[in-house]
């Protein structure tokens, strides 16, 4: 699951997939701007066909973040 986030992270901010970890960090490693985070949660939401309400966007900070959250809303 982390290869096909990390994929469409490195798609949505066109950076390189190998810069981005677990514990990578969207504002401070990753460079993105609330914009940039705004338009990879809806991607993401589009691609797993899930919502992701905003106050769980909130407390979403590093790619880890984001796979946790989606393995726990999935049955992938």
């Amino acid at each position: 699951m982390f290869e096909k986030i990390r994929a469409t992270i490195a798609s949505q901010l066109s950076i390189d997939e190998e810069e981005i970890k677990m514990e990578s960090s969207f504002m401070n490693n990753l460079g993105a701007d609330s914009l940039d985070i705004v338009e990879l949660i809806m991607a993401l939401e589009e691609e797993y066909e899930i919502e992701i309400p905003d106050e769980d966007v909130e407390k979403i900070a590093t790619v880890g973040d984001v796979v946790e959250y989606i393995k726990a809303h999935t049955e992938e």
